[in-house]
């Protein structure tokens, strides 16, 4: 074959000649698909379709982070070892990216899919290896990173789905996979964040919602999210009757956190029924054991807050200053005395009457019984006040003992081995000097005033030195609240009719678990109290630094964890948090917590308020 057998490529345009070059069709575009009106160079000689056009790009358009990525899968499961969820993030966002932040993915309907970033990790953009001395000085001679060299990882969890029913905004569990490529964008509505995390929209006030120990902010005003603890029984039962826990080490802002709480069960327009069912609700009375001698300055303002701190608190409807019905009720204990110049409220002198121990013998006991030696007490306490009545004394009850003629009989008839009497002999009289019956009012006479709606009643014990005497007081007073709550055939109706929040600081001393009879008796009264609080409107508001020392048993009846700083171990594992927040709590600063309350909402952490709602300090 020859070259004339292939014929003229100029039938066919292709020659090279200007004019065949220049051609066009009718529809002004010329043989190499190029307009006709568009310039052929540059003014150097080089075509333009020689030429390579760059784009700079500088990040996500609108309020994007980033977009979920789908080169290692895409995938929710039931499980969540089985979800891999994972978005690029923007070279121009990675600075503002920090774990635990909130992330929205919308889905193609409507839908969209809220989670929280639970990991981020760089990764290297181009194979190479930078461990090596040309990228270490490079660093260390203060070169700037091309953020674009390398990718920005988040990882992230799912919390639920978010969608519209009937124009109310709902959530449901993470069912669906959203498309690659998704745009992720930080979640910054108030709505769409409390429906996602299930923070009810009102009920007692604890703090704002924070990430990493700074507060959440969104569009709205105020532009912080406000978390609440569910108190009406129109959305279940409040919450406050399924028992709190405030856990936090020295300095780490608890008691300041526990009167900011309480203060909100105080309100004026907080209410609760009489009893089940009833139209007729009254404010609780919360009765407060302090062994610190704090909190009857809740009824006092805080000369530190200032009127830019009280108009924000109305406008985000948080009860503050002093409560006016605030009564310090000052246990009268051997010669201990009370002083009281760091507060304002009314003191109200009481004394614990021996007659409250015929139906709580561990009352009158020192030390530890055994299950000898227990039966044997109660046996005497009832053959004495069968004598005596409700007159009768503890001095009068040590007599009683010391009678070898009562001994000799007890031990003739099988009824109290000789040892066993002396062993509780021994328990009686070691008992603290001073703590039954001394000269002031019987709690007993007392009761309608110790047990007043919308009162704080404050037991102070700061004054009395002697442990046991402290011990003995406070588990007088909390278990007659306790047994007249529980009572079908109450003596005081005043405690049974009014809803009441019982709280305790220091917790781990009065409700730790014990070998002794007398601890197992404590604890079993304080595990039904917390069983039944829910029916009876009576809720334990227990205060401590070493929630590990708290019995199990009343442990685990506790609905709201408010954990603050702890630097324990054995105290972090015990507080039973998800271990994403558990790992935060030794690194928290003061006022900074974490809430678990699964009746309530998903796991959060907060930010308590800085100021005091009351009076608080010494200084």
């Amino acid at each position: 074959m020859t070259d004339e057998d292939l014929g003229s490529f100029a039938d066919f345009g292709g020659s090279g000649d200007d004019a065949s070059a220049g051609a066009t069709d009718e529809t002004g575009v010329d043989a190499t698909g190029r307009d006709a009106d568009a310039d052929e160079s540059d003014g150097t000689g080089a075509e333009t379709d020689d030429a390579f056009e760059r784009v700079a790009y500088d990040g996500a358009n609108g309020d994007g982070l980033g977009v979920l990525a789908v080169s290692e899968g895409l995938r929710i499961g039931e499980r969540e070892d089985e979800t891999r969820l994972r978005a690029y993030v923007t070279s121009a966002n990675r600075s503002n990216v920090r774990i635990g932040r909130y992330l929205v993915a919308p889905y193609p309907d409507g839908e969209s899919l809220f989670c929280r970033i639970v990991g981020l990790e760089y990764g290297q953009r181009f194979h190479g290896d930078d461990a090596n001395e040309i990228h270490a000085r490079r660093a260390m001679d203060g070169s700037a990173i091309d953020e674009d060299d390398y990718t920005f990882i988040a990882d992230l969890e799912p919390v639920s789905v978010l969608y519209r029913d009937a124009g109310e905004l709902k959530r449901r569990m993470a069912d669906r996979v959203p498309k690659p490529e998704t745009v992720v964008r930080e979640a910054d509505d108030d709505e769409e964040i409390k429906t996602a995390l299930k923070i009810p929209e009102s009920g007692v006030f604890l703090g704002h919602l924070a990430v990493g120990g700074e507060t959440v902010r969104t569009g709205a005003t105020p532009p912080t999210i406000d978390y609440r603890v569910t108190d009406d029984y129109a959305t279940g039962d409040p919450l406050a009757f399924r028992h709190t826990l405030v856990a936090g080490g020295t300095g780490s802002g608890k008691t300041h956190t526990a009167k900011n709480v309480l203060r909100q069960y105080l309100g004026e327009e907080r209410t609760y029924p009489v009893e089940a069912g009833s139209d007729r609700e009254v404010r609780a009375a919360v009765v407060q054991f302090d062994p610190q001698d704090e909190y009857a300055q809740m009824h006092d303002d805080n000369p530190e807050a200032g009127t830019e701190d009280e108009r924000r608190w109305e406008r985000e409807g948080i009860a503050h200053g002093g409560h006016d019905d605030t009564v310090a009720f000052v246990p009268k204990v051997g010669n201990a005395t009370y002083t009281a110049a760091h507060h304002d409220a009314e003191q109200i002198p009481f004394t614990v009457p021996f007659s409250m121990v015929r139906s709580r013998p561990w009352l009158a006991a020192s030390a530890g019984l055994n299950d000898n030696q227990y039966p044997a007490l109660q046996t005497l306490l009832n053959r004495f006040f069968d004598r005596r009545g409700a007159s009768g004394t503890y001095e009068g009850f040590c007599s009683f003992l010391d009678d070898p003629a009562l001994k000799e009989e007890l031990d003739e008839s099988g009824k109290i081995h000789e040892a066993t009497y002396e062993a509780v002999f021994r328990r009686v009289r070691g008992m603290p000097n001073g703590v039954f019956d001394q000269d002031a009012r019987p709690i007993t006479d007392l009761v309608r005033e110790f047990v007043k709606p919308g009162r704080l009643s404050v037991v102070p014990t700061y004054h009395v030195s002697d442990s046991r005497a402290t011990e003995t007081v406070v588990l007088a007073l909390a278990s007659l609240l306790v047994d007249e709550k529980l009572s079908s055939d109450p003596r005081f109706p005043r405690i049974a009719e009014t809803p009441l929040l019982v709280g305790m600081d220091e917790a781990h001393n009065f409700l730790a678990d014990a070998d002794t009879v007398q601890a197992r008796q404590v604890v079993g009264k304080f595990t039904d109290a917390a069983k039944q609080g829910r029916k009876e409107r009576l809720g334990l508001f227990l205060i401590t630094q070493d929630p590990q020392d708290v019995a199990e048993s009343v442990f685990k009846q506790v609905n709201t964890k408010v954990v603050l700083n702890l630097g324990d171990e054995d105290a972090i594992k015990s507080v039973n948090i998800p271990p994403a927040l558990a790992e935060k709590v030794p690194y928290m600063e003061t006022g900074q917590m974490v809430v678990y309350s699964p009746d309530n909402s998903e796991p959060v952490e907060l930010l308590g308020l800085p100021t005091c709602l009351t009076r608080h300090g010494r200084g």
